[in-house]
């Protein structure tokens, strides 16, 4: 359930079927990520100088200033700006923060503030930025639903301030460029509440009940457990997994063409979740701060969900199957 799909570049190892067992939450630096730190080719990002190479660091710098970031709205891409462009506009400055993905050692950045960044992305659309719902697209298929109010407090790391490049990410060593999302607050650190996706490419406007219409328990009764189960999902779970084909790409479908409940015991799922480490080594965090009664209602979100599957993978692979009329 974390912070935390392909990436456009070096291939990600896809997890195992059954990993399947479970949603992994984004809440560390666990989150899955590419093999080496190649800089991501949809980025147009060059690869990584090295400490105390300045015409390579040089030649990095300008190629990745080509970088862009897309802002959309309900799907719709309406502009997208270079990074030369937005630090151009904007203006940047330097913070350190102590950083969950580097051991919680401090960190310098150049970055911009992330209000501005929507203020420009937004131009024109009359929205007020604070009242509205955000997803935050990465080039791996991670997907971040945040609040505006929440956002308009983080930054956009455009640089990494410490050496000529950027340094690594994780426990793969993934390029976290060309956008980073920082948090500057000590207490911003906590990575469920203040998630820090990195290779960000996309912000979009959007309710996530727009976005993500098929992962909603529709018809579940007001105040249940599965509704109880739905706010973590959509909180923690849906940037790494998909209900129904939407969500994130990182993790496994959790619900098509089977559930989870639907090959898994109650207790496999809520050992899984609690701590993944006890089934296999992988990339998925723990998650011993879910009570009793959050697991519950994420068994009962998915058993709800079981019943309202929507496949259109299946019905295209079915029509493909289906026998051809003839002469």
């Amino acid at each position: 359930m974390g912070e935390s799909g392909s990436r456009g570049r070096p291939r990600r190892q896809r997890l195992l079927v059954t990993v399947a067992l479970l949603l992994s939450c984004r809440a560390a630096p666990a989150r899955p990520t590419c093999d080496d730190t190649t800089p991501p080719a949809s980025a147009s990002a060059a690869t990584a100088g090295t400490p105390g190479s300045q015409g390579q660091a040089a030649t990095t710098t300008l190629v990745d200033d080509a970088s862009e970031l897309t802002f959309a709205i309900d799907g719709k891409a309406r502009r997208a700006l270079t990074k030369a462009a937005l630090r151009s506009a904007i203006g940047s400055e330097i913070i350190t923060v102590a950083d969950a993905y580097y051991d919680g050692r401090p960190k310098t950045w150049r970055a911009l503030p992330f209000r501005a960044v929507l203020e420009r992305g937004f131009d024109g659309e009359g929205r007020e930025l604070d009242t509205q719902h955000f997803l935050l697209r990465c080039i791996d298929g991670y997907a971040v639903p945040i609040d505006g109010k929440r956002l308009l407090e983080a930054y956009v790391a455009i640089a990494d301030a410490d050496v000529p490049s950027w340094e690594p990410v994780g426990p793969k060593r993934a390029h976290p460029g060309p956008f980073f999302v920082v948090w500057k607050g000590k207490e911003q650190q906590n990575l469920e509440a203040f998630p820090r996706p990195y290779q960000l490419a996309t912000i979009e406007l959007a309710a996530f009940e727009a976005t993500f219409p098929h992962v909603v328990p529709v018809g579940e009764a007001a105040g249940s457990s599965a509704w109880r189960g739905f706010a973590i999902f959509k909180e923690q779970c849906v940037r790494c997994h998909a209900v129904n084909h939407e969500g994130g790409k990182v993790g496994p479908e959790l619900n098509v063409p089977k559930s989870i409940v639907e090959y898994r015991s109650d207790s496999q799922i809520r050992t899984f979740i609690r701590n993944p480490r006890e089934f296999r080594y992988s990339v998925m965090p723990t998650h011993d701060h879910l009570a009793e009664a959050d697991l519950d209602g994420l068994l009962a979100y998915f058993r709800a969900m079981s019943l309202r599957k929507h496949d259109p993978l299946a019905l295209t692979e079915l029509g493909a199957k289906a026998p051809r009329g003839g002469p």
